[in-house]
């Protein structure tokens, strides 16, 4: 199948995947180095708040790419509100998986407001950008 056989949606989530690897590997660095450069507390802690915020925004739109990208603002803000306030349950099991790094980066370990708020920052940002930009650009190689 040559690529003029490819839907538009389907460039759309190619985009919309590869600027969610993107913001996750940002993301990585800059909880693992943003120290080392030099970047202060709140740079590290609420900096990958809000990449945490439009990867989940990204995933999602790749997910759904045709959809009016509201319903995509509106999942993404339900899912981060719905993982923050898991922050607030705790059994053995689910605190043992907090304890993994991968289940610090995805479920955090402390409930926080402002991590709301960051989350949705990032995914205002990442919907008008992804909106704006990724999806204005043409759907087929040239």
């Amino acid at each position: 199948m040559g690529l003029s056989r490819l839907s538009p949606p389907y460039f759309a989530r190619i985009r919309l995947l590869a600027a969610a690897m993107i913001v996750i590997i940002g993301g990585l660095c800059l909880r693992a180095f943003g120290y080392e450069v030099g970047l202060p507390f709140v740079a590290v802690k609420y900096g990958g708040s809000v990449l945490w915020g439009a990867m989940v925004y990204l995933l999602l739109a790749a997910i759904l790419p045709s959809r009016c990208y509201g319903y995509e603002v509106h999942i993404a803000v339900i899912a981060v509100v719905v993982v923050e306030l898991i922050r607030l349950v705790h059994f053995p099991a689910l605190d043992a998986f907090r304890a993994t790094a991968a289940g610090a980066l995805l479920l955090g370990r402390v409930f926080s407001v402002w991590n709301i708020v960051c989350y949705i920052g990032g995914i205002a940002v990442a919907s008008f950008t992804s909106g704006r930009g990724l999806r204005a650009l043409p759907s087929s190689p040239p």
